[in-house]
């Protein structure tokens, strides 16, 4: 912001500064601009040292922008807010919400755009509630993306963002959002950085910088017709090219460094010479500092009142709580003010109702001379000034986190508990710990224990232990019924999460009745019950003493929670697997939106899975997706999205299953799954083994899981997949060894019904290529017997085909023919599609040709629509063996739809719009256009009109 030409000895008022050597990079803004006026999205970042000009760039980038027919928005990032999220966001956006009447605002808020209100305002919209800081951490992050997409349709946008180093951690994940998803939109995001000097999150700030469409601008130094440029109009007359060429050499053509160096010469009454430059003592830049000092030194004391206070107190502070801080009446600091801004430190911002310093540096040097102790105490008096300004408690807080002096004052303590509400809500839990942590006295439990529960609550998505223990602390001195169940809850689950399952189920037991509330207490009954799911001790103790009463009607959302938790644990054993199902069917029914818990929806629609019922289980896993959707509870949706797809699987289509485990592990982060990760990534091996994508599931195979993941059931399904992965690279022993272990937890885990997991299937085609018949045929006939017992069909025929392995001839006919009866009514296509190979390939073994190739035909046929790669061409192999002739496969139709264009398609076929697919898929609108664009090639149909012949759109909606 210094390159250019003073008009006094120290002047560095952008408005008053003119660029040198800076046409190229202007040039290369003017043109992005340009682009994303005609709807190319782009991103420009400058890259420098201090001093090197880049504020000065995008002053005058913004200064050249029309007023008409484009939104721009900008924001100054400040080490000092750093710590307090969505700071640079709403600098960004306030002023133009402040122009917005109350229908545009419903507007730009509309669809997954609403929780970005939380984001710019720390408020809801009417109806909405506030979510936990775990699910806001996506959400907010995809509403600001929308609102800003709705921005952007109504105008072009540009957003400028200046030392985005130093940015909070929020609004840059923000910024980085919107990089990722910015093409085809008619947004332009500008940003500079400072190199050399410590990013809120360098990695960050490096995904942008290696964004496709990032152009990376670097300015580089003055050159000595520059610097003789600067000395001409600070001096008023030329200085030789020896003078320029030793600037050029002290500063390394700087543009600050050399300003500053001729306002050391001014400032001493020194000529540009070469001469003059020996009275220069401090090298590398220490001159910019004399500069500062000397300027500072040379006014009253006031005006170093006032310079220190604006330092303390941040840019665009309030004179008049400036004016206290500094210890000046109005009048005086408003003249300490001007005497500054004469000399080029400071400028008018705001219309002249604020102050802000001209460079960053100007600032760092004025705190810099401050003692520590000085600071603290100004920081600490600034908060109360901000406080009783009725300043918002973030920024208040903001200057009692930057000392270590105690906030034992009951003015400090409530204004970092409102902080740390704040923080929680807008998706910074670890923030709000830090504000909360402050509250706490040196020694012994504070006054107030509301203190440690809100503490307590607050650490649960980042410090489980903590959580916990401060939980415990509080829960003594919790009675209100409502208050009570929620800090119980959360207390169970920080157990759950922090290895402590077991201790979770007792607390539940024991402190459940202490809930004066007959529904809170069916609700916490239920929590105990899944807790218990997740320890072996404590399922084992549950299995064994626990009625399971599961008859009951469920009229209130407690009942109906408890009989889901049961339906769920129950449902893992055939003999009570269709028990399950009605009883999650009674629940599914019943409920009511908005009222009763997701979580124990997912429970329900589990039990259907595991009854053999994967057509209803999608179906009741859509309804709750479309609510977590809504609700942006993201945590719940990756689950429910990752249960979607092993239901999806057992359907047979593989492209939808390979879409819902993609998008359940896109938006849910990885450290977030936690334990549980293992369960989408075990669905996805699976589902890209039978596309015949190999090479994809030893990708997803080979990631690094948490070492507790070893410890959940969750683990004994991706032991499955591993195993059968193994048996797919001709690995049958490696893969014995994984499916046995999977065998022996599921049974630990009394997860004992065929239709729970496949393992023993895959086991007993390891046992088979090893030539060990005698072990297959009993995992088959074990499995046959447990699904006849729990009337599991699709389990019955996946047993019927491998027990049909170990027979030949008739017997192995009959089998296979029972096989395919069991499977007649069943929506399990996949399983049927094996079979009718399976049997094809038996009738030709009899000598039933014609018989063999038609079977084999309808089993090519399933395969194929299904995209079952492996199976298509063992199919089509064995067709070849009967001595038919294949019809030919052609690249177009449905089936040469990637998984990601099918489900887009499917979509578009039942009337959603690109915008609602888009929120639905948490992607861009852009990724839906280039997704239709390749259907309607591949489907040779002009738009989405002609998708209605190739996507029923009866079971499409359904």
């Amino acid at each position: 912001m210094t390159d250019g030409i003073p008009t006094d000895a120290f002047e560095c008022q952008r408005d008053r500064l003119t660029l040198v050597n800076r046409e190229e990079e202007m040039a290369s803004l003017s043109a992005l601009v340009q682009d994303a006026r005609a709807g190319s999205g782009g991103i420009a970042l400058l890259e420098g040292v201090v001093g090197i000009g880049k504020s000065l760039l995008l002053h005058r980038l913004v200064a050249t922008l029309p007023t008409e027919g484009l939104h721009v928005l900008e924001a100054r990032c400040d080490a000092l807010e750093r710590d307090f999220p969505f700071g640079v966001v709403r600098q960004l956006f306030e002023p133009l919400l402040a122009t917005l009447d109350e229908p545009q605002l419903t507007r730009l808020l509309a669809g997954s755009a609403r929780t970005a209100a939380q984001a710019l305002s720390g408020e809801t919209l009417p109806g909405d509630v506030m979510l936990s800081s775990e699910d806001m951490s996506y959400a907010v992050l995809h509403g600001l993306y929308w609102f800003t997409c709705n921005l952007a349709a109504e105008a072009p946008l540009v957003i400028v963002v200046d030392d985005a180093h130093c940015a909070d951690m929020a609004s840059l994940r923000y910024l980085t959002h919107l990089a990722r998803r910015i093409e085809g939109l008619p947004i332009l995001l500008v940003l500079s950085q400072r190199t050399g000097d410590e990013a809120t999150d360098a990695a960050l700030l490096g995904d942008i910088a290696g964004q496709p469409l990032c152009r990376v601008l670097r300015p580089g130094p003055l050159a000595c017709d520059g610097i003789g440029h600067l000395v001409k109009t600070v001096f008023g007359h030329e200085a030789d090219d020896e003078f320029h060429e030793a600037c050029l050499a002290i500063t390394g053509g700087n543009p600050l460094l050399v300003h500053s160096l001729l306002s050391v010469l001014r400032l001493g009454g020194r000529p540009p010479t070469v001469d003059g430059l020996q009275y220069i003592t401090a090298q590398d830049g220490a001159f910019f500092h004399e500069a500062v000092r000397a300027v500072l030194q040379s006014q009253p004391e006031s005006a170093a009142a006032a310079a220190r206070a604006l330092a303390v107190m941040g840019d665009d502070a309030l004179p008049e709580v400036c004016a206290r801080l500094a210890g000046l009446d109005d009048a005086t600091h408003s003249a300490a003010m001007r005497a500054l801004r004469s000399n080029g430190l400071v400028s008018e911002v705001d219309d002249g109702r604020r102050w802000s310093f001209n460079h960053g540096l100007i600032r760092e040097v004025i705190v810099a001379d401050l003692p520590p102790e000085q600071l603290a105490q100004a920081h600490q008096r600034a908060a109360r000034l901000l406080l009783d300004a009725g300043a918002r408690a973030e920024q208040v807080a903001g200057h009692l986190l930057t000392t270590t002096l105690p906030a034992t004052e009951d003015w400090a303590v409530t204004v970092l508990r409102e902080a740390a509400r704040e923080a929680s809500f807008r998706g910074t839990p670890a923030l709000a710990v830090d504000l909360l942590r402050r509250c706490l006295p040196a020694e012994g439990p504070p006054e107030d224990t509301s203190v440690l529960m809100e503490l307590g609550l607050a650490e649960a998505g980042v410090d489980p232990q903590a959580s916990v223990r401060h939980l415990q602390a509080a829960l003594v001195h919790v009675h209100e019924p409502s208050l009570r169940f929620r800090v119980l809850s959360s207390l169970a689950s920080g157990l759950v999460r922090s290895g402590q399952s077991l201790q979770s189920v007792r607390l539940l037991s024991e402190q459940a009745p202490t809930v004066h509330d007959a529904d809170l207490q069916r609700l916490l009954e239920g929590q105990r019950l899944m807790a218990s799911a997740e320890d072996l001790q404590s399922l084992a103790v549950t299995l064994r003493e626990y009625p399971f009463d599961i008859s009951r009607p469920g009229n209130t959302p407690g009942e109906r929670a408890l009989i889901a938790a049961g339906a769920g644990l129950c449902s893992v054993r055939a003999d009570r697997a269709q028990e399950s199902a009605a009883a999650a069917r009674r629940v599914l029914e019943s409920s009511v939106p908005g009222v009763d818990s997701p979580f124990f929806l997912t429970t329900a629609a589990t039990a259907l899975l595991y009854a053999g019922l994967p057509d209803e289980a999608d179906a009741a896993y859509q309804r709750v997706l479309d609510v977590t959707r809504q609700s942006q509870r993201l945590l719940l949706y990756g689950l429910c999205q990752a249960l979607r797809a092993e239901a999806r699987y057992r359907l047979g289509a593989l492209s939808e299953s390979l879409a819902a485990t993609r998008s359940a592990l896109n938006v849910v982060p990885s450290s977030h799954w936690g334990r549980t990760l293992a369960l989408p990534v075990a669905t996805q091996v699976h589902a890209l083994i039978d596309s015949g994508d190999l090479p994809g599931a030893d990708a997803a195979a080979a990631q690094a899981f948490p070492s507790t993941s070893m410890d959940t059931w969750q683990w004994n399904e991706f032991l499955c997949a591993r195993g059968r992965l193994r048996l797919a690279h001709q690995d049958p022993k490696g893969a014995l060894a994984d499916l046995l272990e999977a065998g022996r937890r599921q049974h630990a885990w009394t997860r004992t019904s065929p239709a729970v997991s496949s393992w023993w299937s895959w086991a007993g085609r390891a046992h088979l290529a090893l030539g060990a018949l005698s072990p297959a045929r009993e995992l088959a006939e074990e499995a046959v017997e447990g699904a006849r017992k729990g009337r599991l069909t699709d389990a019955l025929g996946a047993g019927l085909r491998l027990l049909a392995t170990t027979e030949t001839g008739p017997r192995k006919l009959g089998m296979l023919e029972e096989a395919l009866s069991a499977l007649g009514g069943s929506p399990a296509r996949l399983e049927l599609a094996h079979t009718l190979v399976d049997y094809g390939s038996a009738l030709h073994a009899c000598g039933h040709t014609e018989a063999a190739r038609e079977t084999l035909r309808q089993g090519l046929d399933l395969a194929y629509s299904l995209g079952a790669a492996r199976l298509r061409v063992r199919a089509n192999d064995a067709l070849l063996a009967t001595g038919a002739r294949p019809r030919r496969v052609t690249s177009s139709g449905v089936e040469s739809l990637t998984p990601s264009e099918a489900q887009v398609a499917r979509m578009a076929a039942v009337g959603e719009t690109n915008r609602e697919i888009a929120e639905e898929l948490f992607v861009t609108q852009r990724t839906v256009e280039q997704h239709l664009t390749s259907v309607y090639r591949k489907l040779k149909v002009s738009g989405r009109r002609g998708l209605g012949s190739f996507f029923d759109p009866e079971r499409t909606a359904k």
